[in-house]
């Protein structure tokens, strides 16, 4: 393994608070050596803003971005966790995924360093440690969205081919993807605490999750009730954004959770185009566990797991503890509810509050299921006052609809061009649709063509402003493609 000296001309200033914990959350580990690494993808204006030196990432940064020479600083790890997938509980960790460290940012914003498909670690179980170039070129342009789109996301730094073959069916091209995340804590890290009985190595997790993320919580009376809290209100916000946009993630274990409330591992996911609660694209939840509307469900039993790892911190009667467990996560429904009303009447213009208000949004939706009517073009079209050809226009129950939609629209002080400005700008006109994002990875896979990815990253980076980009990235796809569409893991 090579070692740098040029960290700081790279613009990168290491730290790894992450090793203070003991030694039982974590194992060394160096990234596997590759042949003939080459950045298919550098994210400039993140690495602006992490301050990185774009000109020399992108002039000789391959060497680092895939790990076979190590910035000075850094002092790679993969981490340790467990969690509950499709609702069973295994002991996991970094199976193909490998800390490099914490970058401070010139504002002092500590983030993850992370390359993910950097090869074997401890943990890696049966697995090969590595990553294809489409799942991880999918993980950059959804993530990236994601950003745009407001959603609390980790971000995608650059995508790098290995010059190798990863073989699942058939041998894919390799690369590695550099991931910026606030930090990799998950449900899953306070699980495996929870699982070595062992409360000084547990508490030692959550006092180091409340000063990374949490210290206005420090004060709190009992700041392991407050860091349960704190987390139910990021995840109600965080799947009340989801379930506004149509996003459905696919695969919710306890381990894709993050405790600072991004959204993380990007797998199995999609965009809704037609809309029904019901929907599902991951080829692995063949019962439905991870669909559109079972996500704020799912969220609420994923903290009940956090909050029952925490328990021997709440109260030293186990009792209490649960009652006091209780308690918090019972704010969950109402919170996540109210979030997603609040962002719901933005959509549609509301500026005030009204009781019938859910009902409208529900009506709505439920038109919408009925006439198979797109999520996302339906509430643009709306927020343009255009009735448009299409089954839903015709409804006569959406009709009626549209008619107590204006009437609650002149029910509040805001003139119309107020309130279309709101709703412009809470309802993207460009999504990551599956079909090209599809047809993009493709081309990447097949013939090394980026072109197709590069102009689907520049149509969602501005999904709420002035639609300038190709039309077909506002299109939805044929019916046919969505009944058989199926989006795979990755690993």
């Amino acid at each position: 393994m090579n070692i740098s000296t040029s960290s700081q001309h790279y613009g990168l200033n290491f730290d790894n608070s992450y090793l203070s914990l003991p030694d039982v959350f974590y194992k060394a580990q160096d990234p596997a050596i590759v042949s003939n690494p080459k950045v298919e993808l550098l994210n400039e204006s993140l690495a602006k803003s992490l301050g990185l030196n774009v000109t020399l990432l992108k002039s000789h940064g391959a060497q680092y971005l895939v790990g076979n020479t190590m910035f000075e600083g850094s002092k790679p790890i993969a981490q340790a966790y467990a969690g509950h997938q499709f609702g069973g509980f295994n002991m996991l960790g970094d199976g193909r995924a490998i800390l490099l460290g914490e970058h401070i940012t010139p504002d002092k914003v500590r983030v993850d360093f992370q390359l993910k498909g950097a090869g074997r670690t401890p943990y890696s179980r049966s697995g090969d440690g590595r990553a294809a170039l489409a799942p991880m070129l999918r993980e950059y342009i959804i993530s990236e969205a994601m950003h745009a789109l407001g959603v609390p996301t980790t971000r995608s730094l650059a995508v790098t081919s290995t010059g190798e073959k990863v073989y699942r069916e058939q041998g894919l091209k390799g690369a590695v993807l550099t991931r910026i995340a606030a930090s990799h804590l998950r449900v899953g890290t306070f699980q495996f605490a929870a699982a070595l009985q062992d409360v000084t190595q547990l508490k030692a997790l959550a006092d180091y999750t409340i000063l990374r993320h949490f210290p206005a919580i420090l004060d709190a009376e009992n700041t392991y009730i407050a860091l349960l809290n704190a987390v139910i209100v990021l995840q109600a916000n965080l799947v009340a954004k989801w379930m506004q946009l149509g996003f459905i993630h696919g695969v919710m274990n306890t381990d894709n959770m993050s405790i600072c409330g991004e959204t993380i591992d990007y797998g199995p996911c999609a965009f809704m185009n037609a809309y029904h609660a019901d929907t599902v694209f991951s080829s692995i939840d063949a019962n439905g566990r991870y669909a559109f509307a079972n996500q704020p469900n799912i969220a609420h039993w994923n903290l009940t797991r956090f909050a029952e790892a925490l328990l021997p911190l709440f109260h030293e009667s186990q009792e209490q503890g649960i009652e006091i467990a209780k308690a918090c996560l019972d704010a969950f429904p109402q919170l996540f509810f109210s979030s997603w009303l609040a962002g719901m009447r933005k959509k549609l213009g509301l500026f005030n509050e009204e009781t019938e208000d859910a009902q409208l949004v529900d009506d709505l939706l439920m038109y919408m299921q009925k006439n198979k009517a797109d999520f996302t073009n339906t509430f643009v079209a709306l927020s343009h006052d255009n009735i448009v050809e299409g089954a839903l226009f015709q409804d006569a129950g959406f009709l009626n609809w549209y008619a107590l939609w204006q009437a609650r629209r002149t029910r509040q002080t805001e003139d119309t061009n107020q309130q279309l400005a709101l709703m412009h700008a809470n309802n993207p006109k460009i999504i990551p649709r599956n079909h090209l994002v599809e047809e993009a990875l493709t081309a990447a896979e097949e013939s090394g063509d980026m072109r197709l990815v590069h102009a689907l990253l520049n149509a969602v980076e501005n999904p709420y402003g002035e639609c300038n980009a190709d039309e077909k990235y506002s299109q939805p796809p044929s019916a046919s493609f969505d009944q058989r569409y199926k989006t795979f893991c990755g690993t």
